[in-house]
């Protein structure tokens, strides 16, 4: 059965001007269950994570300012929201959601998180709407809990994965393969295992492609035993956020394409949903929903 971490602390109302990221949490799981894409059954409810796990990625100092909200005020303004208690505590959450889901997806090969895709977030800093890795914890639990050596992260959201290539920069047991836009945020990229630099209004046909041509090279060259996906959807064309210039099908191509791969290598693949900033919260919703829908499609 398709696992998907869900909770209402996802749904958290922020300040008028920050709330429109915040929209399509509920309304995702709303449309997967009106459609019958998904039941009840589907999803589950994750808690607050035990801070080792949090410090295995985050330095000390940083979650503890984090936490206590005494972050120095220009770190803070990185981030980009304004922070609180139940903030922190949200962030906190869909950390335990994306490791509850990497032991589900060891389970039935693959479990989602409809929050989460933090790749934003540093060892010590938070940038850009994100304050803790949450696939960088779910990497460093797996290999702490023996349930998987090796692991690749595939980034396909439109903006780099910065953070999560500092995190794991001096790790060979973690590689990190972004692809995203190439004059897009961050404007100081970092510098991942695999970087694919696309050039604005990338249309369907150059970036599946490039897809379709590295990751079965990738994953035969590094025989992950676990796959964590990030998938993204401001690679579309109407993101107000992205400036590359894929259409909904194309989108959904690329994640069927990601999604079969790791079904016919037999790899485990935990996905987070990343960014998705359309001016129609529809359309975000839809080129979302197209990846659960594959999920169940392919896996199920």
């Amino acid at each position: 059965m398709l696992k998907i971490a869900f909770h209402p602390i996802y749904k958290h109302p922020l300040p008028a001007g920050h709330r429109f990221p915040m929209l399509k949490y509920e309304l995702l799981r709303d449309q997967l269950l009106y459609e019958g894409t998904c039941t009840p059954d589907n999803f589950f409810e994750p808690t607050e994570l035990e801070e080792h796990y949090i410090l295995n990625v985050h330095t000390p100092d940083y979650f503890n300012d984090l936490k206590n909200l005494t972050l120095d005020p220009r770190a803070a303004r990185k981030i980009g929201f304004p922070l609180s208690d139940l903030l922190i505590k949200r962030e906190i959450i869909i950390a335990d959601g994306t490791i509850k889901a990497s032991e589900l997806a060891l389970i039935y090969g693959i479990a989602m998180n409809i929050a989460g895709g933090t790749h934003h977030a540093y060892s010590n800093r938070g940038e850009g709407f994100c304050m803790l890795n949450d696939q960088a914890i779910g990497a460093r639990y797996l290999q702490e809990k023996h349930l998987a050596e090796k692991i690749l992260i595939v980034d396909l959201d439109v903006h780099q994965g910065n953070g999560t290539a500092e995190i794991f920069q001096n790790d060979p047991s973690v590689f990190t393969f972004s692809m995203h836009g190439k004059s897009n945020y961050p404007f100081k990229k970092e510098v991942s295992d695999l970087d694919i630099a696309l050039e604005d209004e990338c249309d369907d046909d150059t970036y599946l492609s490039i897809l379709k041509d590295i990751l079965p090279k990738l994953i035969h060259s590094e025989n992950p035993d676990f796959i964590y996906y990030l998938s993204g959807v401001d690679v579309i064309a109407s993101d107000k956020l992205g400036k590359l210039a894929l259409s909904i099908s194309g989108c959904k191509e690329r994640d069927r394409f990601v999604l079969q791969t790791c079904k016919d290598h037999k790899t485990p693949v935990m996905c987070s949903m990343g960014g998705g900033y359309s001016p129609e919260i529809k359309t975000i919703i839809d080129a979302h929903a197209n990846t659960f829908r594959l999920a169940q499609s392919i896996f199920f």
